[in-house]
């Protein structure tokens, strides 16, 4: 534990800024990691459950297709529910109804991200703040009588301005890091939607129109 108290005891040096740069990088790391096992989970593949359900729709079983795709808890399959529940209103409508289903998903999903460009622009700022502060401390010492046959209490500035500046870069970067990775993990659950969405609406579509044929086949 020798290392945590050095580093504690490096990072004390910084400042009062410390203190909302240490709330920052606690709130960037929770945020990270509780939006990393949503987007995970989300991400896993509901291939097999799809594909059930489009046979079930096929064999005229939409009840049991609506059934499979309600028992996987995943951003996808809700939005093909919810299709396959509306298609009584036709193609358009089935489509509207995913949209809006998928504007709620995609809506869950990026949740809380904000709070993560909050930090990425703000802890920088803080950093330099940090520095401005330092930098005055530094010229307090150069300015008191004291300071000029004391030259080392100088340094204390200085190292609370460096110690603050490169805190506030650091949580910045790693936070940016872990933005963007999540937000190229969205992207592709977006696309995802859009493609299950099309092929299922062509399910429905094309079980529709092979309902019609029948219909007029057996009325010739």
């Amino acid at each position: 534990m020798g290392w945590f108290a050095d580093a504690f005891g490096l990072l004390a040096k910084g400042g009062l800024v410390m203190i909302p740069l240490m709330v920052c990088s606690v709130v960037s790391v929770a945020i990270l990691i509780e939006r990393f096992v949503t987007i995970k989970k989300a991400r896993e593949d509901v291939s097999n459950v799809i594909q059930r359900a489009e046979d079930a729709i096929y064999h005229g079983f939409t009840e049991k297709a609506i059934t499979a795709l309600d028992g996987c808890d995943s951003p996808v399959t809700r939005v093909l529910a919810t299709g396959v529940r509306n298609c009584h209103l036709g193609e358009r409508g089935a489509e509207r109804a995913m949209e809006e289903q998928g504007t709620r998903e995609v809506s869950a999903l990026t949740s809380r991200l904000h709070y993560l460009d909050t930090i990425i622009t703000i802890a920088p700022l803080l950093g330099l703040l940090g520095t401005v502060t330092g930098m005055i401390s530094a010229f307090h010492v150069i300015a008191a009588k004291e300071g000029i046959s004391t030259p080392t209490a100088i340094t204390g500035g200085v190292a609370e301005a460096l110690i603050a500046t490169a805190t506030g870069l650091a949580v910045a970067i790693v936070t940016l890091i872990g933005h963007n990775y999540l937000q190229d993990c969205i992207k592709g659950l977006v696309a995802e939607i859009e493609a299950r969405g099309n092929a299922m609406v062509n399910v429905l579509v094309e079980v529709a129109q092979e309902a019609v044929s029948e219909v007029k086949r057996i009325s010739a």
